[in-house]
């Protein structure tokens, strides 16, 4: 079975299940994507991966798993989302470590979370994506009939950190002086308040392109 290689489009608020999001992602040389239902610690650990400005004072477990194999010399190569069952998808970290290769099972979520950590990139199958792929923009009557948990993933949510829209900033924030927002992300960062910062981050990023 051929692979397709993915790269991760954005993560979405779910409208329809409390304190999921919808991590989603995109076909590289195509045009579906792979909506994928997740937690909020994963995506929290996922998001601050995404984002180079906010560093986390302490280590999240996914950068522990980073630090505890870089200091055995263990590297992720890839990550391969093998299966899916019952709306559920399956995923293998494919490792190696004095040139041995090993494969673990892990939660897509997890898997994911490390493939950012270690620049790794991620595939599915090409059955999978054909299974469960979708467009985002097209009609909705041409979309039913898949047997998929997209979680709010069709309609247009709040987005977490990700591909915000400008008109989307957080109002609160406009009163703010840029030292006093710069201020306000470096708080929010301490308190480990990453759905917080990354709106004060992208108010920032809004002032200063």
């Amino acid at each position: 079975m051929s692979l397709v290689k993915l790269t991760i489009k954005g993560i979405s608020y779910s409208q329809t299940q409390n304190g999921a999001y919808a991590l989603i992602l995109n076909e590289v040389d195509g045009e579906r994507k792979l909506p994928i239902v997740i937690g909020a610690f994963e995506a929290q650990s996922i998001a601050i991966a995404l984002e180079k400005e906010i560093k986390p004072p302490r280590p999240l477990t996914h950068d522990l798993f980073k630090s505890f194999a870089d200091r055995f010399d263990i590297m992720v190569k890839q990550v391969i989302i093998h299966k899916l069952v019952d709306g559920v998808f399956y995923s293998s970290i494919i490792c190696e470590r004095d040139k041995i290769e090993e494969i673990i099972d892990a939660r897509t979520s997890d898997a994911i979370a490390l493939a950012l950590r270690f620049s790794a990139p991620i595939f599915t199958y090409k059955n999978i994506l054909d299974k469960a792929g979708i467009y985002l923009n097209a009609n909705p009557s041409e979309l039913e009939g898949q047997n998929i948990e997209t979680e709010g993933v069709l309609s247009t949510p709040e987005t977490f950190g990700l591909d915000t829209d400008e008109g989307k900033t957080n109002a609160g924030y406009l009163k703010f002086s840029l030292t006093e927002l710069h201020d306000l992300l470096e708080g929010a960062v301490q308190d480990e308040d990453y759905e917080k910062a990354a709106k004060i981050r992208d108010e920032i990023s809004k002032r200063e392109s």
